[in-house]
């Protein structure tokens, strides 16, 4: 069964735009909206599991420069 989650993202000033970009490239990332508050960046994503989601939140996400924290919540079904 696939996970389905939102990851709200903080980000360094200035820096929203060029992140947006970079997670739209990123497998499974259905949606990026930059906003105005807390978090700067709202992110849906659909992947086929918890370990896979990991894998995108720890290797990928934070591994984007301007990224300072990410929050995970997987959409209960």
């Amino acid at each position: 069964m696939a996970t389905r989650a939102y990851i709200l993202i903080k980000v360094k000033t200035g820096k929203t735009k060029d992140v947006v970009a970079s997670l739209k490239r990123i497998a499974g990332i259905e949606q990026a909206h930059p906003c105005f508050g807390r978090p700067d960046i709202f992110v849906f994503i659909n992947v086929q599991d918890e370990r896979s989601l990991s894998d995108v939140v720890i290797s990928k996400i934070h591994a984007i420069d301007g990224v300072e924290e990410t929050d995970t919540h997987i959409v209960a079904e």
